[in-house]
C-alpha cells in the first residue's frame, strides 16, 4: 500500500506489488547465490517485463543479486530490455547514483528538518539502524556533513562506537556487509572503542535509540523500528 504512494510521486505507471522468495543469503556462497538468481528468474521472467511488472532490489537483494537476475533474464527471453529490472549496474543500464539515492535523500531530508530548528548536522551525534545500502550511503552523507554517526545495526544486533564511524571505518563495514555478507559483530572485533549489543527479543524495546548524547535518530534497516 505505501509503495504505491511512493511510486505516484514519480509519475510512472508504476504500481505497488511486492514479492520475494524464502532463501537466505547468508552464509551462501557466490555460486549458490548466482543458481538460485538464475532458477528464480527462469519462471519470473514469464510474469514481468518494462510494461509489465518491473521487479526492484530490497532487503537482501543488491546490484549483485540483480545483475544475476538481469542476466538470467536475457538468457530466457533474448531480450535486452534496461525497464524490466531496477537497481543494475550503470555497464548495463543502470542509473547514475542509483545506490546512494535513498541514503543521501533521507539526510537531505533531515537537514531541511534541522534547519527549521537553527541546527546543522556538524557536530551532532547520530544514530543509525541498518547496514545495508540505505544506512550506508546515509552514513556517508551524514559524515559529509560534519555529524558524528555512532551506531550501525543488523538482524543479529548493533554497535555503539563512541569514537564515531569515521570514513575508513566505514569503509571497512563495506567488506563484511557488501562483499561477504558478514555481520556487524565484526566491527566490534576489528575496532577497540566499539560494543556489539544482541537484538533485542520480539517485542522489547531496540535499545539502539538510546544510545547515549544521541541528538539524530535515522532509521534505516526495516519497518517499524522505533517501537517496542
Amino acid at each position: 500500500f505505501e509503495q504505491i504512494f511512493k511510486n505516484s510521486l514519480t509519475g510512472l505507471s508504476l504500481g505497488g506489488g511486492k514479492g520475494g522468495s524464502d532463501f537466505d543469503p547468508k552464509g551462501k556462497t557466490e555460486a549458490e547465490v548466482r543458481r538460485f538468481c538464475q532458477a528464480f528468474m527462469a519462471e519470473l521472467h514469464r510474469h514481468i517485463g518494462a510494461d509489465i511488472d518491473v521487479p526492484a532490489g530490497d532487503i537482501g537483494v543488491g546490484g549483485r543479486e540483480i545483475g544475476y537476475l538481469f542476466g538470467a533474464y536475457k538468457r530466457a527471453t533474448n531480450d535486452f530490455s534496461l525497464g524490466t529490472l531496477t537497481g543494475k549496474g550503470v555497464g548495463f543500464g543502470g542509473s547514475l547514483v542509483r545506490p546512494e539515492t535513498t541514503g543521501y535523500g533521507l539526510v537531505y531530508f533531515v537537514r531541511e528538518m534541522l534547519a527549521t530548528r537553527g541546527l546543522v548536522f556538524s557536530g551532532l551525534r547520530v544514530a543509525v539502524s541498518g547496514s545495508g545500502n540505505v544506512a550506508l550511503h546515509a552514513c556517508e552523507k551524514v559524515l559529509a556533513l560534519g555529524g558524528v554517526v555512532v551506531t550501525l545495526s543488523d538482524s543479529s544486533g548493533w554497535v555503539y562506537d563512541s569514537d564515531g564511524i569515521d570514513p575508513a571505518k566505514l569503509a571497512w563495514v563495506k567488506d563484511p556487509k557488501e562483499v561477504r555478507r558478514g555481520r556487524i559483530k565484526e566491527y566490534a572485533a576489528k575496532f577497540s572503542g566499539a560494543a556489539f549489543h544482541p537484538a533485542a527479543a520480539k517485542g522489547e524495546p531496540n535499545r539502539l535509540w538510546t544510545s547515549p548524547d544521541v541528538s539524530v535518530a535515522l532509521p534505516c534497516a526495516t519497518q517499524n523500528e522505533l517501537g517496542p
